[in-house]
């Protein structure tokens, strides 16, 4: 059986070139624009990739690293789990907003400059975080580190798109986004078994460690930029330019995909953790950040992204990260920490795998500006986590995890009929090619 069918709205794009209605004599002969790009195997893709999820890891673990944290933070500042929530959704929040103007700012300093600055800055305010005096405090210092993470995502995917074949496009950018999974499970299970020893704050200071350490390896591996092509972005132009993706009907959808995707993982992995400390569990500090061990999943399933989609096409992967994610949500309402666990391995496997399926569309289906088409998916997505963690603890505090878990099938409901509207779309198309060329 063939593979499902992606869609002429992306894979055509992708592959659409002004020669594409020349002889084929003429296209023989024309040079492989895509010749001295990165591949597999390839001089310099070991380094990228290495210096790309040295980055993943960093941006994870300082976005997220106060979540594991959250009944910590909750018990020690005498505060509720909504209003904890919001040092995660404060830096989820600031990267949502600084990510489009840091694209294009991007555009006229290059991809790989912003990122090792925006990296470096996040790393030295981890620093200054665990001294926050308040609650205020430490979500204002979050709201700035959050801005100052945005110029990674803001330039990643264009990086990747400007210096990797596009065959290899799906693979390099499910690699940055591994380093996210290992970032977001390192940074919990680190600070999980430091805020049991020494509290949390020492814990926030040893994510920041990290962080500085992941900056360092980034400069030092991340190769020069070969394709990048400085130009002036103002205003005007990027309203333009924002303008013109957001009238994408496919852009569209999959911005709509990346934040409903992320709404659930904001949403569980914000609660979790007081659902686990709490009856029947009673599991400590430690071992709650150890529970986020399973991220690894998330690895896995964000590398195999591109060889699901070769198997079941596009939209036939986002259906079974959908199909995945919900399994997993339905699970957790089990008290059991083996359903628990089983079921968060099944929600982290669907996220990855949805996420890097729709970030690589992104990238393959904008031919201009792709640093701004890809910073308003990054935009979506943040919004996503940032309402996902407060509507989630919102949530818990109103009707426990099975609220949580209603909201999270909710936004996984809304997925799958972007996604269907998108196959019914497809099929309405060719039948009409169909009529039109048997005509």
């Amino acid at each position: 059986m063939p593979p499902a069918d992606t869609g002429a709205s992306v894979t055509d794009r992708a592959a659409a070139s002004p020669q594409s209605s020349t002889d084929t004599s003429s296209t023989a002969a024309a040079p492989d624009p895509e010749s001295d790009k990165l591949r597999p195997g390839g001089p310099g893709y070991r380094r990228m990739s290495l210096a790309l999820f040295a980055a993943g890891v960093a941006t994870f673990a300082l976005l997220y690293s106060t979540q594991a944290l959250l009944p910590a933070i909750s018990g020690d500042l005498n505060v509720s789990p909504d209003q904890a929530s919001w040092t995660v959704s404060a830096a989820t929040f600031g990267l949502a907003l600084g990510v489009i103007p840091l694209s294009a700012v991007s555009e006229r300093f290059g991809r790989r400059t912003l990122m090792t600055a925006s990296l470096s800055v996040a790393a030295l305010i981890a620093l200054l975080v665990p001294f926050a005096p308040t609650l205020g405090v430490l979500i204002a210092l979050r709201a700035v580190q959050g801005v100052a993470l945005a110029g990674l995502p803001a330039s990643a995917m264009a990086f990747l798109a400007e210096e990797v074949r596009a065959k290899a496009l799906v693979g390099a950018i499910g690699l940055f986004v591994a380093g996210n999974s290992i970032g977001g499970m390192s940074g919990r299970i680190v600070t999980g078994w430091v805020a049991q020893a020494w509290g949390w704050r020492a814990a926030l200071g040893a994510v920041g460690v990290l962080a500085v350490v992941c900056a360092v390896a980034f400069r030092l591996l991340v190769p020069r930029a070969r394709h990048f092509a400085a130009r002036s972005v103002g205003p005007r132009t990027l309203a333009r330019t924002l303008g013109g993706h957001l009238s994408d009907p496919l852009l569209r959808r999959l911005y709509g995909i990346g934040a409903l995707f992320m709404t659930v993982f904001g949403a569980v992995y914000t609660v979790i953790g007081y659902r686990l400390v709490a009856a029947p569990f009673n599991l400590p500090q430690g071992i709650v950040g150890s529970i986020f061990v399973v991220y690894l999943v998330g690895t896995v399933s964000s590398a195999a992204a591109g060889k699901l989609v070769g198997r079941t096409g596009r939209r036939g992967a986002l259906y079974l990260a959908v199909g995945t994610t919900s399994a997993g949500l339905l699970l957790t309402l089990a008290d059991s920490v083996a359903a628990v666990l089983a079921g968060l391995v099944l929600i982290t496997a669907g996220f990855f795998a949805g996420h890097a399926v729709a970030s690589s569309s992104v990238s393959r289906t904008a031919q201009t500006a792709r640093a701004q088409a890809s910073a308003l998916y990054q935009c979506a997505y943040y919004i996503g986590s940032s309402l996902g963690g407060a509507l989630g603890a919102v949530a818990f505090r109103a009707a426990g995890w099975p609220g949580t878990v209603l909201l999270g099938l909710a936004a996984m409901a809304g997925a799958a009929g972007i996604t269907l509207y998108a196959t019914r779309k497809a099929v309405a198309e060719r039948r009409l090619l169909s009529l039109a060329q048997a005509a």
